[in-house]
Formats: structure tokens, C-alpha cells, sequence
């Protein structure tokens, strides 16, 4: 990791579900970006004791508590970097930009990829996104998907991937749209699970890409502005869905399914080391329901994915 410059960076958490951000200055690396506050360890310093320094001196506040939050390696054209994400539990003092450089409380919703360098792109998805993530079901007719939709959104959920693998192009289509007008009507993000081509006439927030479709393309299938979701078995899969800049990846069988009966899952301990070095937000599948949310967290998890236990829940 010496190739690497590493570099603390701080989540400054308010009340309003705003983070803390600062302008670089134009003058330097990314230069004219927000950014997420911190800087480079010294010598023989640790992370948590460069956050606490470098926080004090670019904001004059005094970090009480702090927990990892992820680590990111990037490779930019000019240089390498680690960036040690941590989140502000606590702190004492009100910010202020200390080093002359301007900075304002942000709405997580508000953040825009595009006003960041690009190693801080896999955090902030990591902030907007949810911990629970549903995949449709089974449902008789139009009526009856519409009911079961509207139903889990009132109960929260906002990441949806739309899944119908029995349903012709022209149906999934009908589908697609209004499914798209009711999540926009309760703010929740909706994610395809169809082709290229399907995907590219309807205007959703993410693709999704099963694992047969993730072997099949060698280069991100749309805009880095939109999110793409990738299902993953293998740290081979994993590998291919970083290469092309996945934003989601849904990690399974974590356990047995119903439907995969005597598909054994890979348990939580497989799960944790197959993520640990996952740079964006990894969801547990495969028999996950609310309850399961804290061993998926525990283990490294953004949160879990499922069908049953949240379509039908």
C-alpha cells in the first residue's frame, strides 16, 4: 500500500440528513470540487489520529467519536490513493473553514457524483443508498403488482429492482412504466432487470445485470450518472462487476433460498471476505428479510436484498 497516498477522510453527519463538504481549492489535485473533509497521515500516524488533526485544523472542531466507515483504492492518471472513510459519530465544536476554503451542510439526496473526484463516488452512494433493497415477486395481475408495489413503498422501502423473467418484452414494458411513475411518486429509485435495449427507452434510475448478462458485456452498459446493480456468486464476478464500475452489487446465496432449495448458502463469514475489499455498497441475498439487517451490517453489508421478505412482507 505505499504506492498509495493515504488519506483520512470524515462523514459529518447533522440532524437534517446533511453532510459536512468543502471546496478545493482550484489550485490543486481535483481542484474546484466538493470534497468530504480530511487530509493525508503523517509519518507513523494512525487513521483516527489524522482525522482527529486534520479535522481540527481544517474545521476547528474536536472529533469525540468516530467509526470506519469504508476504504477506497483509486487509481487517478497522476495518482494513487486510500481513502480511509470514516463517520463522525460525535463531535464538539461548530465548523468553520478554518484554511480559508468554503464549506456548507449538504443534503445527502442533493449530492451530485459529478461535483466530486472520482474516488469519492462509491461514498456517496453508499449515503443515499438504503439498507433494505426488494426485488418484485409474484403478483396475479396489473391491479394486484400495483397494490404489492404501493404497499412495500408505504412501508418504506426506496430501492426497487424490477424482476419479471416471465413476461414478454411488450408486458415488462407496460410494467416498467408504471412501475417508474409510482416510485417516482414515492421518491424510491427503480432499477430494471432487462436488456440494454429495453433499459434504454425508459427512464428509470438504475440497470440491473444478472450474472449471465454481467459475462456477456466487457464495458459499462450506461451512464456512470445512473446506477448500475450487478448480481455476484464468485470473487471472479465480483472482479468483472468492479471493472465496470458497478455501483450495487448483490452478494448470494448468503443462505439457502426456496427457491434454490439444496443450494447451500456461503454463510456470513464467506460473505464478509468476499466483500471486504468491495469499494461500493454490497447487499446480502438469498433467504434475507429485516431481521437479518444487523448480521448483514455486522458483516460489512450495506443491507439486505430480498423478495419474499419484503414484497410480500
Amino acid at each position: 500500500m505505499s504506492d498509495y497516498v493515504h488519506v483520512a477522510v470524515a462523514i459529518i453527519l447533522n440532524k437534517n440528513r446533511e453532510v459536512l463538504v468543502s471546496l478545493r481549492a482550484k489550485d490543486v489535485h481535483q481542484g474546484g470540487l466538493w470534497e468530504f473533509p480530511g487530509g493525508k497521515l503523517e509519518k507513523n500516524e494512525s487513521v483516527y489520529d489524522a482525522l482527529k488533526r486534520e479535522i481540527d485544523e481544517e474545521l476547528n472542531i474536536n472529533i469525540l467519536k468516530a467509526a470506519p466507515f469504508k476504504k477506497i483504492e483509486f487509481n487517478y492518471t497522476e495518482k494513487k490513493v486510500l481513502l480511509d472513510v470514516w463517520k463522525i459519530e460525535s463531535f464538539m465544536g461548530e465548523p468553520i473553514g478554518s484554511e480559508g476554503q468554503k464549506i456548507k451542510w449538504q443534503s445527502i439526496d442533493d449530492l451530485r457524483i459529478e461535483n466530486f473526484p472520482a474516488a469519492n463516488r462509491s461514498i456517496i452512494h453508499s449515503l443515499q443508498l438504503p439498507d433494505r433493497y426488494m426485488i418484485t415477486g409474484s403478483f396475479t395481475d396489473l391491479d394486484d403488482f400495483i397494490f404489492k408495489l404501493e404497499n412495500s413503498l408505504k412501508k418504506s422501502i426506496s430501492l426497487v429492482q424490477l424482476r419479471c423473467k416471465k413476461y414478454s418484452e411488450s408486458e415488462y414494458i407496460e410494467l416498467a412504466n408504471k412501475a417508474i411513475s409510482i416510485c417516482q411518486q414515492f421518491g424510491a429509485k427503480l432499477l430494471l432487470n432487462t436488456s440494454e435495449e429495453v433499459f434504454s427507452g425508459l427512464p428509470a434510475s438504475g440497470l440491473h445485470l444478472t450474472s449471465q448478462m454481467l459475462n456477456s458485456i466487457q464495458c459499462r452498459p450506461i451512464s456512470e450518472e445512473l446506477l448500475l446493480s450487478v448480481s455476484c456468486h464468485t470473487d471472479e464476478e465480483i472482479k468483472k462487476a468492479m471493472q465496470l464500475k458497478a455501483d450495487i452489487i448483490l452478494l448470494s446465496p448468503v443462505k439457502e433460498t426456496t427457491s434454490h432449495p439444496g443450494v447451500k448458502g456461503i454463510g456470513w463469514n464467506q460473505f464478509k471476505y468476499l466483500s471486504e475489499n468491495i469499494e461500493v455498497p454490497v447487499y446480502a441475498l438469498g433467504g434475507m428479510s429485516a431481521e437479518d439487517l444487523t448480521d448483514a451490517k455486522n458483516n460489512g453489508a450495506q443491507g439486505v436484498a430480498a423478495i419474499t421478505g419484503f414484497w410480500e412482507g
